[in-house]
């Protein structure tokens, strides 16, 4: 590990300074930030400027609790890149959320403002902050101008006011969305602040730790507020979800590309950050579980979903820059542009066979039986949209020499096509797991005939069994009536298995061990097929909808699926636990899509209210697809889940206002000002941001 304080940058600014004449360019790669705030290797600033910018800086601390570095150098080298450079910078010096760096290349002239993602500044703010206020002085050549003003942007954005200039009417072009968002990112900044300062006491040194009465070092978790706290580990599990599935995606892509061997270390990383976070889930659903909790253990387990959210992250994030290099889609670009043409035209005659599928299954059976598909063919035709729209900006940035804008675009729309292959391909396994219930309907009902039949000449000395009878006799007559008009088959044949349950448990006194245990085995064999189809259908629904999805529903459907895994696992040593583990499994599963639909009904709400307009109207993000990428999280992670923390972004596809040359910067499809966080890699959530920077 790098040791911040080992070279005094600061120290050999004022040597610099002292020195006589101009000092000659030269190439200079990501530096150690040593104690001072600013770095002047390029020479540019003289003792009065640097106490300006200094002074801006511990404003911006004091008054905000956000750091601010700002180094000066000749040009960028390994990478040379500004938004490279700055975030190699930054990352190497273990930076912070709420600690941003203002890297700027004087001779280069280029320069880049890096934030990391779940920070209190968002990637649309530090855009602004770049082009309304930094890059004017830098146009200029008032160096020293441009750090202040990059602090005093900072202050502007965490406190709720204006990140433009001073000059600048912010209030009637964001509108009242942005207003919202600025106000919202306030508050949560707070919360976030207090488990980010845990980070910098174990990051070299970074700030001051907070201590208690005899000074010994006291984390700020444990006298955080609890609603505070809850709220924190919600977003954690949102991010760090996302962050898994994104990577999940991209591992995939590379896989097929580069074979197994190649990337068996991200492999493994991933198992890794997978098996913290269904810990992480685990402990969430304790929280959420009807028995009552006491305080400290609400506090204790919060606390260790944190850190187990961050470690996971930290786990993919220590692969991340690796997985880039291996995938090289900059330089793949031109390939990969092509690839992605022929794969979205291939994917097409897939929606319009779902919708087909769709409509078949509607004569068929209940509203209820196809909650988690009955949107899937429009919501697949979205994706398909985006995916054109993608790679066709990213063909347009290739023409124009920006691979590293065709890069994002090449990612936007590989994980467009993966959702809509995953929600057409929900359509067809919901038809078989449907048209399979139906026959185990068949199979059950004449299984609890012959439990009837053999109960009628029982001895029955306390009535239970004759309970059972009627009970059991009851519901069949009932799911028999029902199978005469469209029913949802899955949902009656978890009727029967209660049932047959019930009258299993009446007949125990009267069935030898082994035939309680065939029983078991063959109602275990059914119930696990369930299960399993219900699980699936609730992780389809919930990981195409991400974008809307918060932290219970997620929760639901991650201790569904480990349930479900425990039920296999002990299925072929003792069939009764793992039959009531299967059982658990479906209950869940069902819990997690109303969870998910609620979500997506606020989702919808704010849509209809708001969202629409950030995308150009029209109902459906303009018609380029952009509000179904915001639903499936490709674009903007958790609206309304409170995840956050994507690999961040400005605008995507778009102009690059102001000169923008790095990934994502401007507006999105040709509009500026958009508010789309540009697509993920392979890594944890909160990483560096990709967004914003230029030249001048």
């Amino acid at each position: 590990m790098r040791v911040r304080w080992a070279v005094s940058i600061w120290a050999f600014c004022l040597a610099m300074l002292l020195g006589a004449g101009a000092t000659a360019a030269w190439a200079e790669s990501p530096v150690d930030l040593g104690a001072g705030r600013v770095s002047d290797s390029a020479g540019v600033l003289n003792a009065a400027q640097v106490s300006e910018i200094t002074a801006a800086v511990d404003d911006l601390s004091s008054e905000h609790g956000v750091d601010l570095w700002v180094v000066y150098v000749p040009t960028f080298t390994d990478p040379s890149d500004a938004e490279g450079w700055a975030n190699r910078t930054a990352e190497d010096n273990n930076l912070a959320p709420n600690q941003y760096l203002l890297a700027i290349a004087t001779e280069g002239r280029a320069y880049y403002l890096s934030g990391d993602s779940s920070g209190p500044v968002s990637g649309d703010q530090l855009t602004e902050i770049e082009q309304q206020r930094i890059l004017p002085q830098l146009r200029d050549e008032d160096w020293a101008g441009a750090g202040v003003a990059a602090a005093q942007g900072l202050g502007s954005a965490v406190g709720g006011g204006s990140t433009g200039s001073s000059g600048t009417d912010g209030g009637g072009s964001a509108g009242w969305l942005t207003i919202l968002l600025i106000v919202v990112v306030a508050v949560v900044a707070v919360v976030l602040l207090v488990v980010f300062l845990r980070r910098r006491r174990g990051s070299s040194g970074q700030g001051p730790a907070v201590t208690g009465r005899a000074g010994a070092p006291v984390d700020p978790l444990t006298t955080t507020p609890i609603p505070e706290l809850e709220r924190l580990a919600g977003s954690a599990l949102v991010q760090t979800d996302d962050a898994v599935r994104t990577s999940e995606e991209e591992l995939g892509f590379a896989t097929a590309s580069y074979g197994e061997q190649a990337t068996a270390a991200f492999t493994a990383a991933l198992a890794g950050a997978k098996e913290q976070l269904t810990q992480a889930f685990a402990l969430r659903q304790r929280l959420d579980d009807a028995e009552p909790d006491t305080e400290q253990q609400q506090r204790d387990w919060n606390i260790e979903i944190i850190r187990r959210c961050e470690h996971a992250n930290h786990v993919l994030d220590e692969q991340a820059a690796s997985f880039d290099e291996l995938r090289a889609l900059e330089r793949n670009a031109p390939a990969a542009v092509e690839e992605l043409r022929a794969r979205t035209a291939a994917a097409e005659p897939a929606v319009q066979t779902a919708r087909e599928t769709v409509t078949a299954l509607q004569a068929r059976y209940t509203p209820d039986a196809l909650i988690t598909v009955i949107d899937n063919p429009s919501e697949a035709a979205e994706r398909l949209t985006f995916a054109s729209a993608a790679v066709a900006d990213a063909a347009a940035r290739l023409a124009a020499g920006d691979s590293g804008e065709a890069a994002v675009g090449i990612r936007a729309a590989e994980e467009a096509l993966d959702q809509s292959t995953q929600l057409t391909g929900a359509v067809k396994r919901l038809q078989a797991d449907l048209m399979a219930a139906e026959q185990q309907v068949a199979a059950r009902l004449a299984e609890l005939d012959g439990d009837v039949a053999a109960a009628a000449g029982q001895t029955d000395p306390t009535g239970s069994l004759a309970a059972a009878v009627a009970s059991t006799s009851a519901t069949v007559a009932q799911v028999r009536t029902a199978l005469g008009a469209p029913n949802n088959p899955i949902a009656l044949l978890a009727r029967l298995d209660a049932a047959n349950a019930q009258i299993d448990g009446a007949l125990q006194g009267v069935r030898t061990a082994a035939e309680q245990r065939r029983r078991a085995v063959a109602a275990l064999g059914q119930t696990l097929q369930t299960a399993q189809a219900q699980v699936s259908a609730a992780e389809d629904f919930v990981v195409s909808r991400r974008g809307a999805v918060g932290p219970e529903a997620r929760t639901r459907l991650a201790e569904a699926g480990r349930s479900l895994v425990q039920a296999q696992g002990l299925a072929p040593t003792d069939p009764t636990q793992a039959l009531s583990l299967a059982q658990r499994a479906i209950t869940l599963a069902g819990q997690a899509v109303q969870l998910a639909q609620a979500d997506l009904g606020q989702f919808q709400n704010q849509s209809a209210g708001g969202l629409d307009g950030m995308f150009g109207g029209g109902g459906q993000g303009g018609g380029n697809g952009m509000l179904g990428a915001v639903l499936g999280g490709i674009l903007i992670n958790s609206v309304l889940g409170g995840g956050g923390g994507s690999r961040s972004g400005g605008g995507m596809f778009g102009g690059g206002g102001g000169g923008s040359r790095s990934r994502s910067g401007g507006g999105m499809f040709g509009g500026g000002g958009g508010r789309s966080r540009s697509a993920g890699s392979f890594g944890g959530g909160g990483t560096r941001s990709r967004r914003g920077g230029g030249r001048f």
